[in-house]
């Protein structure tokens, strides 16, 4: 099935709201979400707000790239998925070469924007970050291997070393533990979907590691680096990144979601691994929330 052609676009604000539901601004909330507790964590402490949105708004247009060219890339699949027919893009409400031409203006946009406020290395992982989601991850990885996740949840994890390179000028290990402990959170959470719409994927043409090693085999593997990140998370403490309030935060979201987890290993339900879904998203937010009240309660002491 493919996408079908457009007929009536929409005009004026109706087609700004299309263009901004492309960019998918869920997802781009919760991806910039944890790159901002790189900025607490910076050489300097906490920027001034015009500096925070120095970072935050070329950041954003980034992720907005790497959305709206995904839909352009995957707007045929799209229309084979009931969770994405309504997209606007299988939904022939926007025309692709509109779609393309927007993805393409956010990305050279997104790359300039970082350039000029903080330089060639922020602007090279902006734009590293666009051309690894969209090339390798959706055209190369995802229709190809189940393994598609593991690997291409790099480009959704490079948020907090773009921030750390507008911030100082280069990549530290605050933001590469950032890096990573996304990189780990990605498989457990897209695995859980993915268990839950198993057949829609499957009718879209990818091959999602449940149908291929089986939903018992994904959901041990989604606990292997769920623990592994939940390690990791911890020992930012050890390594002088946070505070003991952090670790204590940390270890305790960290043990409810390897219960959650667990309980989908238990349970041999997709609905449990929709939970799962679910809860890694609030994991996240509660994960960098203790981040950042951590930060905010040091620089209150300083």
């Amino acid at each position: 099935m493919n996408a079908a052609s457009p007929t009536t676009i929409p005009t004026g604000l109706a087609r700004v709201r299309l263009w901004w539901e492309m960019t998918r601004p869920r997802v781009l909330l919760l991806v910039l979400f944890t790159g901002v507790p790189v900025l607490g964590m910076s050489a300097g402490g906490w920027p001034s707000l015009t500096t925070a949105l120095a970072v935050l708004v070329p950041t954003a247009l980034t992720g907005a790239a790497c959305s709206t060219l995904n839909a352009w890339v995957e707007r045929e699949s799209d229309a084979r998925m009931a969770r994405t027919r309504q997209r606007p893009l299988p939904a022939a409400a926007v025309a692709p070469h509109e779609a393309l031409g927007l993805g393409l203006v956010l990305s050279v946009v997104s790359t300039a924007l970082l350039a000029w406020v903080g330089g060639p290395v922020a602007a090279g992982i902006g734009l590293g970050t666009i051309l690894f989601y969209v090339l390798v991850y959706t055209v190369w990885l995802k229709p190809r291997t189940p393994q598609n996740i593991v690997i291409g949840g790099a480009a959704g994890a490079t948020t907090p070393m773009i921030a750390q390179a507008v911030i100082d000028g280069y990549v530290g290990i605050s933001s590469v533990f950032l890096f990573l402990l996304v990189f780990l959170w990605t498989p457990p959470h897209f695995w859980a979907i993915a268990i839950f719409r198993k057949r829609e994927y499957e009718a879209a043409g990818f091959p999602m590691m449940p149908s291929v090693v089986g939903d018992a085999a994904t959901r041990r593997q989604s606990m292997v680096y769920t623990v592994l990140m939940v390690l990791l998370s911890v020992i930012a403490v050890p390594l002088g990144l946070l505070g003991p309030g952090y670790g204590l935060i940390a270890l305790l979201v960290g043990l409810w979601f390897i219960g959650s987890v667990w309980r989908s290993i238990r349970a041999d339900d997709p609905a449990v691994d929709y939970g799962v879904f679910r809860a890694s998203i609030v994991y996240l937010f509660l994960l960098c929330g203790g981040m950042l009240l951590d930060r905010a309660l040091l620089a209150g002491l300083a």
